[in-house]
């Protein structure tokens, strides 16, 4: 496999893309460029293609089930690459990281419960907690010299002054691209286990990391917070398979996993979609090659990124990520608030971006930009942005 497959330019549009066909919507300008939703604009591996066109040729979509061969590859994959043996009946399915994390809020919080975050963090985070009447409790990461590291003495007086009984991890971080080290994450474990706080984790962007970085899933690497700790995790991000919505959720603790399996019986979910099935088995088998090389192609393309912000875009600083396909620039020194900044991307530049104010306060001055595309678009984009001045 080469990178030819992933310079090809796929046209999206007309194909019920919520990334390319809902600007209007959206409130957002239709010829503005989108770089803002977390999806590829890659085909995903050809075995998935394969899979999915012969598990779906009878015709009948009934309901559906994992077979042991959905475990065991889940399982496989986990063990090779983070060095994790698990047990089949950790995992539960469910159709989404975020539908997981609203399970878990109500599972093992009660109404007006502390959950902490770091921000600037993935927005979706603040909503879920706030729709389902939680207290947030934002943990600011610490920035400086373009690097974002874990404030932990102010951590420790947030766990022990607001009583947090919950925190969600973002690891690998969305959208500050951090790849928290070994010695990060036990220090984070001792603090949780200190105080007995429970761990919901985000590991979505796990298997898009960049070397010498290395990804350590929370319980391994944190042991004695294994029955504290909820691993979220799909072949989403990973194979571009987000659409076919499915998620494999790993709760070590039975009791946990009876808490939060009671929260989807409530909410009247059972089985995972057939095709999501098929897929997740599928790219977990046979997608390792196009993964390496669809890493490769990415830290290609946020090579030239850099690059080009650097020689071409005055005022404006990359954050080098650790992992994921997002760059978050830094504008802050053009002297524009959000809005305005904003509203130059949208129409002068012809760019629809997330503004960083979305992911908290501390992403003011922000913008993240998802760059998970052919290099010739990404060279367009790239191009566009220098309207902004």
């Amino acid at each position: 496999m080469s990178g030819t497959c992933f310079d090809k330019e796929i046209n999206r549009y007309n194909t019920w893309s919520l990334k390319f066909d809902f600007a209007k919507e959206r409130g957002k300008p239709e010829d503005a460029w989108p770089m803002w939703v977390a999806d590829m604009d890659f085909a995903s591996p050809a075995c998935v293609t394969r899979a999915l066109a012969e598990g779906l040729s009878s015709g009948v979509y009934g309901y559906s089930e994992a077979v042991p061969a959905y475990y065991e590859a889940v399982r496989a994959w986990f063990l090779k690459h983070y060095g994790w043996e698990t047990e089949n009946e950790w995992i539960v399915k469910t159709p989404g990281v975020v539908f997981a994390l609203g399970c878990a809020l109500r599972a093992f919080t009660a109404p007006g419960d502390a959950v902490l975050i770091q921000t600037p963090v993935y927005y979706p985070f603040f909503e879920v907690i706030a729709d389902n009447n939680r207290r947030i409790v934002e943990n600011e990461l610490h920035y400086e010299s373009g690097r974002y590291t874990m404030d932990f003495d102010l951590l420790e007086k947030q766990l022990r002054d607001s009583h947090v009984r919950m925190m969600i991890l973002c690891s690998p971080h969305n959208p500050v691209g951090r790849v928290w080290t070994a010695n990060e994450l036990r220090q984070l474990g001792a603090l949780l286990n200190r105080y007995g706080v429970i761990l919901v984790s985000d590991e979505i962007h796990c298997d898009i990391v960049y070397g010498p970085h290395r990804h350590h899933v929370f319980p391994r690497i944190v042991p004695e917070m294994a029955e504290q700790t909820v691993v979220c995790t799909s072949p989403g991000k990973t194979f571009n398979l987000a659409g076919l919505q499915v998620s494999n959720i790993f709760i070590q603790s039975a009791a946990l996993r009876r808490q939060f399996r009671h929260e989807l019986d409530k909410a009247g979910y059972s089985q995972l979609n057939l095709p999501g099935l098929i897929a997740c088995r599928a790219a977990y088998e046979g997608g390792g090659e196009w993964l390496a090389d669809c890493l490769a192609y990415l830290r290609g393309n946020l090579s030239f990124l850099e690059t080009f912000v650097k020689e071409k875009l005055p005022g404006v600083r990359t954050v080098e990520p650790e992992g994921t396909y997002f760059a978050w620039l830094d504008f802050r020194e053009l002297g524009l608030d959000d809005r305005e900044l904003e509203s130059r991307m949208l129409h002068r530049a012809k760019l629809w971006l997330d503004s960083g104010y979305i992911f908290g306060k501390p992403g003011r001055g922000f913008a993240r930009v998802v760059y998970a595309c052919p290099r010739s678009r990404l060279e367009k984009a790239m191009e566009q942005m220098r309207r902004i001045s």
